[in-house]
């Protein structure tokens, strides 16, 4: 048969769908789960692709009709084929299914196979999977080479075609592991076969099963090897498909730039070549593209020109559906309802499938946020009609995790309704099911669903165990989750923080004076496990990878505390020297503390202004007071901070009693968690520095003129290697770290410390130098030298204006570099106290031989006794330590 119409299954692929999607408390850990659902929404193009329309082939079908009874099976074939193109799915299988009972009646096995292969399409376009699946089987039953039997070139084409085809209705029935085994022999085969396209096609179908199985990496890698061979062909849709894939793995990465080029190019060559399904497409991951960027008007007119592009109205319902919860997430409810009659009305003429269901369940959480923002509170009982349907026909299909997914999303319905028993047993029931089939990606959500249903209920044990469960379900996937983008997987604050603070929150209660040590060390464990996930999200990498130490061994003059946050008060949990761990409660409302905190924070750098002093009491007061005596009376001489939440935004060493700076009783240091690398004190080595920085103004940024005598001064009493100006380039750095053992690193430049690792980054002279170049810079050295880096000091940066978490980036910094310790700035100080206070810091800590934190203490209290600079906070308080202080 010359037109070989089966292949290939072109693949539209809306998975990025739920990448820019925001569910309700409970839902959003399955996106993996949507992942392999929405990847199933694809549009069959038959090759070669037929010039004219479906409207344009009615007369042909008019034809066919008059004709089909004296056909030939190659004619049923061929007439099947244009009922297929012109969406007649029914009157294709009733053609195909004569052709394939006279190819077997004739003995012709591989024509035979081959229509089988294309019978299997057409049933999966009706939902008939049972007889999809039979008939993809026997297909490659039929095509199974005999023992010791020459096969022919044509013979294994028709085999990787139809393993093609079987690979897109196991993935389409969630099944993406034999998805990508099943991809894999195809490509196998067509590689064998010498068949350079097929092969680009089947690699791009495996980049999508990886996606759906987590490995998005994996995928990346992959695209990025079709892209170069895609790069040295001609446009063609198969281009424009791999670009579309590549686009959508680097969105899910959070490259947008680069994934918004490639995406445009892949819309670039589907114009060219007229494929709507392909435009529309295009269109609708640029859209999710658009939106994570938060462009939501152009994301908007993205999704309705994707929408007008669509043939297909599954598409066109996927956009809308999309639409739909932009809308609602920006707040454009009145719009959003709009919207909601007319996804109804779609739903209700899609036949059943995966995509259908997903479709309903997706309009289910849509509502239920639109529900949850006090609008639309009538929907109740559709929300519900529609999540029992979408039940029912996930049982109908066999869908474990679909079914599970519905079940949990109508628990959290009745969760909302305060039905707290229906929703405990249907979210059970999800969680159940979810063990079951060992989709452990999706278990987190149901069991915090569940911890939440059980504490409203009364039963803190019970609420305790399943939270416990999800922080625990957490850990085990933390090399998974870090893999992908935050904004995408999952938004951090709204979606995984409140399941450790609520866990404390349990284990804390407010009406317990007594708590047991062992419930004091689980919630102290708890806030470390978030401490540890926060900046994995951070980096979308696994941070602590060296071999740790316990921060409680380091130090016996050490007190360490951790201020945990909560909704309606703040615990602190401390851990004095050779003395088991106490807690302290201060009774505040979180929204009065972090506006507090936020004052605080803007009132510091205010030199001319003592707006801050009541600030800085009254924050004192909550969180130093409660503790003041039992510290003083452990005689205590560092106070070492794990702080979380807004709070790693307030220089600790600013808070006051009345009467005195904590400074001015403690030297300070902060830790990102419990555990440091492991570190040698620079009192017990020989100190050499490598001084870096810029004086003169580069990409925009100010000349810093007393960095040259910063600089210079540190040289002239310590050892090292100073690159200044022209000579601080990155190449130059690298070199110079690679060749000679540094244990202190000073870079004295512009830089600024962000929520995000692309927005925390130090000027170098020829670029900017992110903190995952930073770190990969410093890490690559290390593999060279004896020693590691001890301290690293970035002289001149600051936290990023308005950004309530970008203290995270300096915490960032101190893990992730590899550093032993980091000193840096949370806002720009003039250089010329900068210089000042630096000079000073090394000179305590190579003269009088003195711990790091203690070293930065005598320095601040001179700068902070010196009448030059008034006594105000703003000149020596933003300098922090971060990592190990001894």
């Amino acid at each position: 048969m010359k037109n070989k119409w089966y292949l290939p299954v072109r693949i539209k692929r809306f998975s990025a769908l739920v990448r820019s999607q925001r569910f309700s408390a409970n839902q959003w850990g399955i996106s993996w789960l949507l992942l392999a659902i929405l990847t199933a929404i694809l549009c069959i193009i038959i090759s070669p692709v037929s010039a004219t329309g479906i409207g344009q082939n009615q007369p042909q079908i008019a034809a066919i009709e008059a004709t089909t009874a004296n056909s030939s099976p190659e004619e049923w074939v061929k007439q099947g084929r244009i009922f297929y193109e012109a969406g007649q799915y029914a009157n294709a299988v009733e053609l195909l299914e004569k052709a394939a009972q006279a190819y077997q009646t004739q003995g012709d096995t591989i024509k035979q196979a081959t229509v089988l292969s294309n019978l299997a399409l057409a049933y999966h376009q009706l939902s008939l999977w049972s007889q999809a699946n039979d008939a993809i089987s026997q297909s490659l039953t039929l095509l199974q080479p005999e023992p010791n039997r020459e096969v022919s070139t044509h013979h294994l084409n028709v085999l990787a075609q139809s393993l093609n085809i079987q690979g897109r209705l196991q993935l389409n029935q969630g099944q993406p592991e034999p998805a990508l085994a099943t991809w894999e022999q195809a490509t196998a085969l067509y590689n064998q076969l010498g068949d350079k396209t097929g092969k680009l096609k089947s690699q791009i179908n495996q980049a999508q099963a990886m996606q759906v199985l987590g490995f998005h990496r994996r995928a990346l890698r992959l695209l990025q090897q079709v892209r170069q061979t895609l790069d040295n062909q001609p446009d063609s849709l198969t281009k424009a498909v791999g670009l579309r894939s590549l686009g959508e793995v680097l969105q899910f990465v959070n490259d947008m730039p680069q994934a918004r080029q490639v995406l445009e190019e892949s819309l670039q060559i589907a114009r060219q070549l007229d494929s709507p399904s392909d435009i529309s497409a295009a269109l609708f991951s640029l859209a999710n593209t658009a939106r994570q960027q938060q462009q939501v008007e152009a994301a908007l007119e993205f999704y309705e020109q994707a929408i007008t592009e669509a043939p297909s109205p599954l598409i066109q319902l996927q956009a809308t559906l999309n639409q739909l919860s932009l809308l609602i997430e920006t707040g454009n409810h009145q719009q959003a309802q709009t919207l909601v009659p007319q996804i109804q009305s779609q739903l209700n003429r899609l036949p059943l499938s995966d995509q259908a269901i997903t479709s309903r369940i997706n309009f289910a959480e849509s509502l239920i946020k639109l529900v949850e923002t006090r609008h639309g509170a009538s929907l109740h009982p559709d929300i519900a009609q529609i999540l029992t349907t979408a039940i029912q026909q996930a049982e109908t299909l066999g869908d474990k995790r679909l079914h599970a997914y519905a079940l949990g999303t109508l628990g959290h319905l009745y969760e909302q309704t305060h039905q707290w028993q229906p929703a405990q047993a249907l979210t059970q029931k999800a969680l159940i099911q979810t063990q079951a089939i060992e989709a452990w990606d999706s278990l987190y959500p149901w069991q915090w669903q569940l911890g939440r249903l059980l504490k409203q209920q009364g039963d803190t044990q019970g609420a305790i165990a399943a939270y416990q469960g999800a922080v625990d379900t957490l850990q085990s996937l933390r090399s998974d989750l870090v893999a992908v983008n935050s904004n995408v997987q999952y938004s951090f604050r709204e979606q995984v923080e409140p399941i450790y603070r609520q866990l404390v929150e349990l284990l804390l209660p407010k009406d317990e004076t007594q708590i047991s040590p062992e419930r004091l060390e689980q919630a102290r464990q708890v806030i470390e496990l978030l401490q540890i996930a926060e900046l994995d999200n951070f980096f979308q990498a696994d941070c602590i990878t060296a071999h740790p130490v316990q921060i409680d061994t380091i130090d016996p003059n050490a007190a360490v505390l951790y201020p945990i946050i909560l909704s309606d008060r703040l615990e602190i949990i401390v851990n004095l020297p050779n003395q088991p761990l106490r807690h302290y409660t201060t009774v505040v409302a979180q929204t009065e503390l972090e506006s507090t905190l936020e004052e605080l924070r803007q009132a510091l750098p205010q030199r001319t202004s003592l707006r801050f002093l009541p600030l800085a009491r009254k924050v004192y007061d909550w969180i130093i007071k409660p503790a003041a005596a039992d510290l003083a009376k452990s005689e205590a001489k560092t106070l070492v901070f794990v702080l979380n939440g807004t709070l790693r935004n307030i220089p600790m060493a600013a808070l006051h009693d009345g009467e005195n700076y904590l400074l001015q009783k403690y030297a300070i240091a902060l830790t990102p968690g419990l555990e440091l690398l492991e570190s040698t004190p620079l009192t017990e080595q020989q100190l050499e520095v490598l001084t870096a920085g810029l004086s003169e103004s580069r990409l925009d940024f100010s000349p810093l003129p007393n960095v040259k005598i910063e600089l210079q001064k540190i040289q002239s009493f310590m050892p090292g290697k100073l690159l200044l100006n022209q000579e601080f380039t990155k190449s130059t750095l690298e070199n110079t770290m690679g060749n000679v053992s540094f244990p202190v690193v000073h870079l004295a430049t512009h830089g600024q410390f962000s929520s995000e690792a692309e927005g925390t980054f130090i000027i170098t002279w020829d670029d900017k130098l992110n903190v995952n170049e930073l770190s990969s810079l410093l890490k690559t050295t290390n593999l060279r030298r004896t020693n590691p880096i001890e301290l690293l000091v970035l002289s001149a940066c600051e936290t990023a204006k308005g950004d309530d978490r970008a203290a995270l980036g300096l915490a960032g910094v101190a893990v992730r570099a590899g550093a032993r310790s980091t000193i840096a700035t949370l806002w720009l100080v003039d250089d010329a106290t900068t210089a000042d206070l630096m000079v000073k810091f090394y000179q305590a800590l190579t003269e009088d031989k003195v711990s790091k934190a203690e070293a930065l203490r005598r320095a601040q209290l001179l700068i902070l006794q010196d009448p030059q600079y008034r006594k105000h906070p703003y000149f020596w308080t933003p300098f922090v330590l971060v990592g190990n202080w001894v």
